[in-house]
């Protein structure tokens, strides 16, 4: 029960110590595992989403009842509003439907958002091997590789007007979320207040400030994330 404990006695997180560059050298290994399914034939590549996606949510689901066990659930920090949070219910979806409009926002948004959760994961004291430490990895690793498999195995591809849909939809979103924030005194998006953990945003001008930055920061993450496709004639993904 040590490794599910609300008091953790172990030793809390470090980032990019030894276990840290270990398991984000691990995802990318299983991610890549999963690429020569692309010569597969469809049902298996379909099996390989609906796998990944039962996973994503499953894991989530524990996220929240340890959270429950311990009477840790709040509506200030665990209603699923963070970004990677809504990456893991539609980007699920994404997986099973091919939706080419959850697709834009898994690639966009999805990878991002997911790779800062890597390398600056917010576990706070629970370091490995604790269940909330494989719980975050598992998550947002499979966030990012639930879009590389819509990219690589299934042929998908984002365009310059994904860029703009997903800029636009996201800043709604946010705005949204903001008005929630304000009304029940939580801080989802970190629009309210820098997180108390370690993040680039540490770097950044205080609140309202941080926040312009954030919309230069998520602009070029697009620009680059779009580069591999920029040259390139586009070509949407196959029926699922």
């Amino acid at each position: 029960m040590e490794y599910f404990a609300k008091d953790y006695t172990g030793a809390p997180m470090a980032l990019f110590d030894t276990v840290h560059l270990l398991t984000l050298a691990l995802i990318a290994l299983l991610t890549l595992a999963l690429l020569p399914l692309r010569s597969a034939s469809p049902l298996t590549r379909r099996r390989a989403r609906y796998a990944i996606a039962i996973i994503l949510w499953l894991n989530e689901i524990g996220y929240h009842i340890w959270h429950l066990a311990w009477g840790l659930w709040t509506v200030q920090t665990m209603i699923p509003l963070q970004v990677c949070s809504v990456m893991v219910w539609l980007g699920g979806w994404g997986l099973i439907t091919k939706n080419e409009t959850m697709y834009e926002f898994m690639y966009f948004l999805g990878i991002g958002g997911a790779l800062q959760a890597l390398l600056t994961p917010d576990v706070g004291i629970y370091g490995f091997p604790h269940y909330r430490y494989f719980q975050t990895f598992i998550s947002h690793g499979l966030i990012i590789t639930s879009a590389v498999f819509l990219t690589v195995v299934e042929g998908m591809r984002p365009t310059w007007r994904s860029i703009v849909r997903v800029f636009v939809g996201t800043n709604l979103y946010m705005l949204l979320v903001y008005l929630i924030d304000v009304q029940i005194g939580a801080n989802y998006l970190f629009l309210v207040s820098k997180p108390p953990t370690a993040s680039v945003l540490d770097m950044l001008p205080p609140w309202p400030y941080y926040l312009l930055y954030m919309e230069a920061m998520g602009v070029v993450t697009f620009l680059l994330l779009y580069l591999p496709f920029a040259f390139r004639p586009q070509a949407k993904g196959g029926a699922a």
